[in-house]
């Protein structure tokens, strides 16, 4: 099941504090893969092995927010006068959009702690549950979650 799936399940099932642990956790690194498949590998033989990349056909990128590091790995066929090296642009676009897009889900992120710190600030002293699976508001009705 995808994250995001994983993160509906738990907001359907009223664990808001689960449901923001696995927000935060997939909020802290992104990781960016630009790499040059063989053509060899048709549709059909296409096996769990050959979907990875070789080393020195890509390019990877891994930004973790929490430690403040970026981390780049270039493939040989990228650097040089491989025949890959017109990718290298394209690559650190990508990087720079993957930036913005942290900028942005750390944005989001704020805004949903701000409106649920207001909401459980307005919530009755009973209703603040956090025993059984942590749930703090009721379940959600799952045709209102998206």
């Amino acid at each position: 099941m995808a994250i995001s799936d994983d993160f509906k399940e738990q907001l359907k099932a009223g664990r808001i504090v689960d449901a923001l642990t696995l927000a935060l956790g997939e909020a802290v690194e992104l990781e960016i893969t630009t790499w040059v498949s063989s053509s060899k590998n048709s549709e059909a033989t296409k096996s769990a092995d050959s979907e990875k990349p070789a080393p020195d056909s890509r390019m990877r990128t891994r930004m973790n927010i929490v430690e403040g590091a970026i981390d780049t790995e270039v493939g040989s066929r990228f650097i040089g006068n491989g025949p890959y090296t017109e990718l290298r642009q394209f690559h650190m676009e990508q990087v720079q959009q993957g930036r913005q897009i942290i900028q942005h889900n750390l944005e989001n992120l704020q805004q949903l702690f701000t409106v649920l710190t207001s909401t459980l600030t307005h919530l009755p002293q009973a209703s603040h549950r956090l025993g059984d699976g942590n749930s703090v508001l009721p379940p959600s009705n799952p045709e209102n979650i998206q």
